[in-house]
């Protein structure tokens, strides 16, 4: 517990279960995916693109493997890549063996539809042979017909139940390494299913509210939604669904995390509205920090505030901060610089973002230092 007992999250208990190198559940951090929407019989493009999702932090990766051909690339893929990948598959067995065979370090994948019991049987041998975990996911979407039929529509009742039925086809073969999810678009009914299946089970649970919409209208559903369940302690890993680049869905995967104070990445940035009181363009300003500042993954606050009137208590909070200052009305108004919460010396406009920029790539490099001082420490400590 902390001293501002207000922030604390306790977390759902569940069974930790690895993903390649990342651990999910348990007491590991809620780790963040997305998904691949390039052709994955297109290697280039889609070992470019899970680059450029590692870079924005991703810690999961996700393939889709529709064919034989994208089973067969995936071997190719994984060996260009440092992130886990877990390899999308629908209905046919074949797939998720070829899949477990290629590398994939996780197979998502439903139980039930994909035929008799020897065939999961069989991929499950594949998956225990090859190191795989599963994760099952259901969508409200394509429910099975005999629980539409069942309860009418798609409910939380029914995506529970679903999800609980693959999950003892699973148990019956002796396998417990896996995951799940229960995805609705609407985000009433992914967070009751959640919380539903929360309780009837202590496996570790995927958050994601599918086919959220775009950058914009899918970023604010996805952060009530996923923002809902992790504030109330469920969840071990997420991926937010939105039709834009699997970067942005990191970004904000990563913003949700770090609006819980679950994950610290990167440079956080305070900063107000504006208004006719500020002394500098607030919104320029932040847009192109924000730009500059992308490549810092050290965990870094940084406050700009336009003005007075909550700039010097905003910048107590953070390790860095601006406020506008002087004579609004004087050109070349000087702005305050705060170093630790300490007002530290003044800046003009012209100069501000260089200076800031610096300010904060130097106090990434000393933070990054004493990390690894202390990393290395540790082998000796150890010995001793």
């Amino acid at each position: 517990m902390s001293v501002r007992t207000y922030r604390d999250i306790s977390r759902r208990v569940s069974r930790k279960i690895r993903v390649g190198s990342v651990f999910v559940g348990g007491d590991a951090p809620v780790s963040v995916q997305t998904m691949t929407n390039t052709l994955t019989t297109d290697v280039a493009a889609t070992v470019a693109q899970i680059r450029r999702a590692q870079e924005a932090g991703a810690d999961i990766v996700r393939v889709s493997c529709p064919d034989e051909e994208s089973t067969a690339a995936l071997k190719a893929i994984i060996s260009q890549v440092e992130v886990p990948i877990v390899a999308d598959i629908h209905f046919h067995y074949k797939r998720a063996i070829e899949a477990a065979e290629a590398g994939a370090a996780c197979l998502r994948i439903n139980p039930g539809n994909i035929g008799s019991a020897e065939r999961v049987r069989e991929v499950v041998r594949a998956a225990k042979d090859h190191g795989c975990s599963m994760r099952i996911g259901v969508n409200a979407g394509s429910l099975e017909k005999e629980l539409l039929e069942k309860y009418g529509e798609p409910c939380p009742e029914a995506m529970v139940e679903s999800a609980l039925s693959h999950a003892r086809i699973l148990e019956d073969n002796d396998f417990t390494e896996f995951k799940i999810s229960v995805k609705a678009s609407d985000a009433f009914l992914a967070v009751a299913a959640y919380k539903a299946l929360a309780e009837a089970c202590d496996y570790p649970l995927h958050l994601g509210i599918t086919e959220a919409g775009g950058l914009r209208g899918g970023t604010v559903k996805s952060a009530i939604g996923i923002g809902s369940m992790l504030w109330a302690g469920i969840g071990d890993t997420i991926r937010v669904s939105l039709s834009a680049q699997p970067e942005e869905e990191v970004k904000v995967g990563f913003e949700i995390l770090k609006s819980l104070n679950l994950r610290h990445r990167g440079v956080r940035v305070v900063s107000c509205p504006s208004c006719a009181r500020q002394g500098f363009d607030v919104i320029k300003t932040v847009e192109v920090l924000e730009s500059r500042l992308s490549h810092i993954q050290t965990p870094i606050t940084l406050s700009i505030i336009g003005c007075v009137v909550n700039g010097p208590g905003e910048a107590r909070e953070t390790d860095i901060g601006l406020t506008g200052g002087g004579n609004l009305a004087k050109e070349g108004a000087l702005n305050k610089v705060y170093v630790a919460g300490i007002p530290d010396h003044t800046i003009n406009n012209e100069a501000m973002v260089d200076h800031l920029v610096a300010l904060v790539e130097k106090k990434a490099a000393e933070i990054e230092a004493i990390e690894a001082a202390r990393k290395a420490k540790e082998p000796a400590t150890a010995a001793e």
